[in-house]
């Protein structure tokens, strides 16, 4: 039972530091196609959206339009006291992400469309937004989503010239 105890308190501060702010690999960042998009490439970047995360549960802005083709940096500022996050995804993958993150609060993160930012730190995302539609973005970690720490982006059509 002892030895049970003791490699639970050792793990512990590690399965912390695995949602934390800088706690990302060092692997290259895998292009998968989502439903909102694809991971960008920072030098394709022409816009860049400063969006902040407070301890109100509230992000600022919390509406966003982009339009169809556009790279964007997000620099996803924590001007609050404990970890929030920025996830970018559909409703439903954000509910479904929500749930799952009450159930394993220690969960590793390691998409291109997620940034866990550590109190007073901050954190790019690279998105490509290449499908019109109505996504969000919210921060999973347990509670914050049930409070409305969320927003919305909307990717407006391109037209054909």
């Amino acid at each position: 039972m002892k030895l049970l105890i003791s490699s639970l308190l050792i793990l512990t501060p590690l399965a912390t530091l695995a949602h934390g702010g800088a706690m990302h690999s060092n692997k290259p960042v895998v292009k998968e196609q989502k439903e909102w998009g694809i991971a960008g490439d920072a030098k394709q970047a022409k816009r860049t959206v400063v969006v902040t995360m407070t301890d109100d549960m509230r992000f600022k802005p919390d509406r966003l339009e982009i339009k169809q083709g556009e790279t964007v940096r997000f620099v996803v500022k924590n001007a609050g006291k404990m970890m929030h996050e920025m996830v970018i995804g559909t409703r439903k993958e954000l509910d479904e992400h929500a749930v799952l993150m009450i159930k394993f609060p220690n969960m590793e993160h390691d998409e291109p469309y997620m940034a866990h930012v550590d109190a007073g730190k901050q954190a790019d995302i690279i998105w490509h937004f290449n499908r019109p539609g109505e996504f969000e973005f919210a921060c999973l970690i347990a509670g914050h989503y049930q409070a409305g720490m969320r927003g919305k982006i909307t990717v407006r059509a391109s037209r054909l010239k």
